[in-house]
């Protein structure tokens, strides 16, 4: 009992338990879902599908935990999305001949710089300003999708420039989705980070308890506007991602709701919402499990409009086995069969 008690109550044991759940449910009811494929020098299948709109889950995820972590929340991820993807697209440009009006590198990193400052501001409203972080985000939440709009003149902008399309898809010569290895990459420095630094320490101090925190000498309003920071940047790569994959900007569509499964990823990781204490490898995991869920709701023929309900039911589990109280019904109601059995 001892034994199944620790495993259970590891921060990993909820997302791995959910992700199994949903790959032996799929290995009877989604034929072929395990089938993968190598044609022409690459992987094909639905498990590289997922593992490639997952990573950019991954990288929001990865923002969003260290946001989460200092006790805040960050819901304009999904509007500074699709401003990257506005900027970037509307930089490079081109006519259908494949070339571009900018250089690929340039137009990126500018994107990147402008979500950068996306998250600057939420940082300067919630550390300086000390405004409530939904109220905050909620601005750029509700404004970002009209900059987008302004920034494309109301259009979707195609961009014909082949290289852009590497992005989100595939280089020539490699197996895998390019969108694989960036999420790998920014997986390593977050990890190099947490590892070789005294961030995670920083955040997760701050999350616990921020009086205290400031008391010790740690620079609370500073460490909170860094992780704004750096969840506008990793909103701004996975914009990258996101647009190169259609190789378009839509303003009206690109990073919809995104911010939701972020938080829910963080969530079903293991990281509380009320903040503190963190889990990287546990969003990661929470990540994967719900672009499965979704790439299995929609193999079994549920749309998009009825998508949300689904999650929702996935919210409250989580917030159920995360209240304290629900976990005190539990054991006393295992408490008390154990007593009847003996």
């Amino acid at each position: 009992m001892g034994k199944v008690k620790k495993v259970t109550s590891n921060h990993l044991f909820l997302p791995l338990f959910a992700l199994a759940l949903l790959l032996v449910f799929n290995a009877f009811a989604t034929p072929g879902f395990f089938a993968i494929e190598f044609q022409n020098g690459q992987f094909y299948g639905r498990i590289i599908d997922i593992l490639n709109r997952a990573s950019i889950l991954v990288i929001l995820s990865m923002g969003m935990t260290f946001v989460i972590a200092t006790g805040g929340i960050d819901i304009s991820q999904g509007s500074v999305i699709a401003i990257s993807g506005a900027i970037c697209c509307s930089l490079i440009g081109g006519a259908g001949d494949g070339t571009a009006n900018m250089p690929l590198l340039p137009a990126c990193l500018i994107a990147v710089l402008v979500c950068a400052l996306c998250g600057v501001w939420n940082g300067f409203l919630v550390s300086k300003l000390k405004i409530q972080p939904m109220v905050a985000t909620l601005i750029l939440l509700t404004a970002g999708r009209g900059i987008a709009m302004l920034i494309t003149k109301g259009q979707n902008v195609t961009v014909y420039y082949e290289p852009f399309t590497y992005i989100g898809t595939t280089i020539p010569g490699s197996p895998l989705p390019t969108t694989i290895f960036i999420a790998a990459l920014m997986v390593l420095f977050v990890v190099l980070i947490q590892k070789k630094t005294s961030v995670g320490l920083f955040v997760q101090a701050v999350g616990i308890n921020a009086n205290a925190a400031r008391r010790t000498g740690l620079k609370v309003s500073s460490i909170i506007f860094m992780v704004y920071v750096f969840s506008g940047i990793c909103a701004g790569i996975a914009g990258l991602m996101e647009s190169s994959m259609i190789a378009a900007a839509d303003p009206n569509n690109a990073g919809l709701n995104m911010e939701m499964d972020a938080i829910l990823s963080v969530a079903l990781g293991g990281t509380l919402l009320s903040g503190g204490k963190f889990y990287i490898g546990g969003s990661i995991i929470g990540a994967i499990t719900i672009q499965t869920m979704t790439t299995t709701l929609y193999a079994l023929g549920v749309s998009s409009e009825q998508l949300p309900v689904y999650k929702a039911l996935v919210v409250i589990l989580i917030c159920l086995l995360q209240s304290e109280k629900f976990k005190g019904v539990l054991e006393k109601r295992t408490a008390e069969k154990a007593v009847k059995q003996r």
